[in-house]
């Protein structure tokens, strides 16, 4: 073979090993991973949660004053029987809840069920039982139900501190009375508070549709694991706007085991009110304080100011009060505090707070 020929097969023949190589790589290697979409959707997020997500009706027995016209005395005549001035009826209402334990210990909120005098609660798979109450709070809008069933499926539990704007949600309850029902959106804000809705507000919120008859429901990640209590919507006209509201998953389970085991929320409480030093600064000032209540006997005073409770800032106040209140009695707080220019730390023994003086 001439000198020139083996010059121009020297190319080919490498082209062609080079070939070889990759056609064996590119089969050995795994496959990369390929979008796929779900054609059930999130059916199964629905299977696993819906079980749990219970409706709930109330009736209340109510008294009405008649019109004063049955104060005539030959009226009163006719109408010996009872009293003419009173008439009774029935006032009934509607909301969700939410199994979560199989003893049958549900969530729902208060104000589903406050002053009724009987409690129905309709499961998925057509069961219904008379609900006894075993406690509420007023201060979060949650409420403690217990129902004697047998093989109940509590909803799996999720963690909303792992919660992210942005990601997938599932509202599930019984819109206006609808039955059961479903409906998906995202995570719009995490942390709303500020709205009086409650004393302790820390809402999730959410643009997946909740209605009248969806308070008390679940708010489900799309693996069907709760992460919230669904619980209001911002509404002018009495429907869903795209803005719902719902009690983080932590909270509510916090507040449910502290009213089985406790008879009511035990929260940590130092004695003291507050207000913000200025909008959008960091720090607030102690405003009043309660004779003999922890902060008092730390020796706080009024105008002194607080930044940080166990090193986390106390932002415009509603931070370092969830801070308190996840604390138990008995804890000692770190409280870093500033008087007449100068910061020093505290710690402080956090007694019980008081019940509300409006709780019903």
């Amino acid at each position: 073979m001439s000198q020139s020929l083996r010059w121009l097969l020297w190319p080919v023949i490498a082209g062609l090993i080079t070939g070889l190589v990759i056609l064996v790589a590119q089969k050995s290697a795994p496959a990369a991973p390929q979008a796929t979409t779900s054609a059930s959707g999130y059916a199964e997020a629905f299977t696993r949660a819906a079980p749990a997500v219970v409706n709930i009706y109330t009736s209340k027995l109510v008294r009405e004053q008649r019109p004063t016209v049955f104060d005539d005395p030959i009226l009163r005549h006719f109408f010996r029987r009872g009293n003419p001035a009173e008439r009774e009826k029935v006032e009934r209402s509607l909301g969700s809840g939410v199994i979560v334990s199989e003893r049958g210990y549900l969530l729902t909120n208060l104000h589903v069920i406050q002053g009724a005098d009987e409690i129905l609660v309709l499961l998925q798979d057509g069961r219904q039982a008379i609900a006894r109450l075993i406690g509420g709070d007023p201060e979060t809008d949650l409420a403690v139900l217990k129902i004697e069933l047998d093989q109940l499926q509590p909803i799996p539990l999720g963690d909303n501190r792992t919660t992210r704007v942005g990601d997938i949600v599932l509202a599930i309850g019984n819109p206006y009375g609808f039955g059961q029902s479903m409906s998906q959106g995202i995570v719009s804000a995490k942390g709303r508070y500020g709205l009086g809705l409650s004393s302790y507000e820390n809402f999730i919120q959410t643009d997946a549709a909740i209605n009248p008859g969806n308070s008390g429901g679940a708010l489900v990640d799309h693996r069907g694991q709760l992460i919230g209590i669904n619980t209001a919507i911002y509404t002018q006209s009495g429907g869903s706007t795209g803005i719902g509201l719902a009690i983080p998953v932590d909270l509510a389970l916090r507040t449910m085991s502290d009213i089985i085991e406790y008879g009511r929320p035990v929260r940590g409480w130092l004695g003291l009110e507050v207000k913000s030093v200025a909008p959008q600064t960091d720090g607030v000032v102690i405003s009043a304080l309660m004779p003999g209540g922890p902060a008092a006997k730390a020796g706080l005073q009024v105008g002194d100011i607080i930044y940080a409770i166990n090193g986390k800032s106390v932002g415009d106040g509603h931070a370092g009060m969830n801070e308190i209140a996840t604390t138990r009695p008995g804890d000692i707080v770190s409280v870093e505090m500033g008087r007449n220019g100068q910061r020093r730390s505290l710690d402080i023994e956090v007694s019980i707070r008081p019940m509300p003086t409006s709780a019903g």
